[in-house]
């Protein structure tokens, strides 16, 4: 409804709860505000978190669905949990070994910080041995600016870099990043059920909780190959729906995210449907033949693939509209063997004709021929 002097005084509800919340964790460390107050934290890697709309949803499980040929889930992983350490987020990580500790060892450094830190001292240093160059690149920028407009775009973008990095697959985490920190781990090797590894989850997200959003510190679950072989409660499948029913509860009543792998080929059609239904965003891994040359001919930049990631499910709140993606499946790189991308498939152009359009096209036509409406 409308008031004197112009102004509106009606508003509904669910603008009212969004605004709040927009207003109370807009400034947290490693969170970042999506449409409709949807609360995301980074995936550890920046074109997935671009493909899924801002990352992982806050109070969602994440499954992911590992190839026995291959260890690639672990890239995904790997990144999530590095992601956290950087934004000093409790982390809670547990898996099918005897000291699940020293995975920690394996998780990759960011490379944005050694980058920028190279390339502020290469400013300085150019600006310490000329500074009629410094003041020639000011007036530049200057004479410019009304171009590119203010600077909310380098704003942005060091926001997108404090949300999301890029880390060096090759190089180690710095232990001091992991000292002083909330990092738990748990190993599910040796449990004979299930109810350990859920009091631990329990415990973990109770230091979490939703109604505390002034100071909101998110938390990140990571739990290895549930189903793993060597556990004991391997052939357990019904107490295994059970934990992930339970932990989606604890998930959501909390500041938190969960991502959780699993080897869908140990497990039955029926089951592996049911851990697929209660994911709230499902994504699936699978390896490349070594030199597969029927891919190479078809595919672009086959040579630096790793693998294809597919994105099943996408997780949503607040709102009734679809997720529409530009693509489900995806190429998975390694840029310069260090840094993990994400590309849309590219088709190789067909022999004989000018490039994918024109087959496309051709085959068009070769139907149109034969409908008639």
């Amino acid at each position: 409804m409308a008031a004197a002097g112009g102004r509106t005084l009606g508003r509904s509800s669910f603008s009212r709860a969004t605004s709040n919340r927009v207003t109370s964790s807009s400034g947290a460390a490693g969170v970042k505000i999506g449409p409709n107050g949807a609360a995301f934290v980074s995936s550890g890697i920046p074109d997935l978190d671009r493909i899924l709309g801002g990352g992982f949803l806050l109070g969602s499980v994440v499954m992911i669905m590992e190839d026995a040929d291959t260890p690639h889930h672990l890239l995904l992983l790997r990144c999530f949990m590095s992601q956290g350490v950087v934004h000093k987020q409790p982390l809670l990580f547990s898996g099918a070994m005897k000291e699940p500790r020293l995975f920690l060892g394996t998780l990759p450094a960011p490379v944005s910080s050694s980058k920028e830190d190279g390339r502020h001292r290469a400013m300085g240093a150019a600006a310490s041995s000329d500074g009629r160059a410094n003041d020639e690149g000011l007036r530049i920028a200057w004479q410019y600016k009304k171009y590119f407009g203010d600077d909310s775009r380098a704003e942005h973008k060091d926001n997108k870099q404090e949300f999301s990095n890029d880390f060096d697959l090759r190089k180690p985490l710095e232990r001091h990043l992991l000292n002083g920190q909330n990092i738990e781990c748990v190993s599910i090797q040796d449990a004979d059920s299930l109810s350990g590894l859920q009091d631990c989850c329990s415990a973990f997200l109770s230091k979490l909780p939703r109604k505390d959003a002034g100071s909101l510190t998110a938390g990140r679950i990571a739990i290895q190959s549930l189903c793993a072989p060597q556990c004991r409660y391997f052939e357990k499948d019904w107490d295994m729906v059970s934990f992930i029913r339970s932990l989606k509860a604890m998930v959501r009543s909390s500041i938190s995210v969960a991502v959780i792998t699993f080897p869908s080929t140990v497990l039955s059609n029926s089951f592996c449907k049911r851990w697929q239904h209660l994911a709230d965003t499902l994504l699936s891994i699978k390896a490349i033949p070594d030199e597969d040359k029927d891919l190479a001919k078809l595919l672009t930049g086959y040579q630096d693939m790793v693998g294809f990631l597919h994105v099943h499910k996408v997780a949503q709140t607040n709102s009734q509209v679809p997720v529409i993606l530009e693509a489900s499946t995806l190429s998975l790189k390694l840029r310069k063997r260090r840094s993990l991308v994400l590309e849309r498939l590219n088709q190789a152009p067909v022999d004989g004709s000018s490039g994918p359009s024109s087959a496309a096209s051709s085959s068009c036509s070769s139907q149109g021929s034969q409908l008639d409406f």
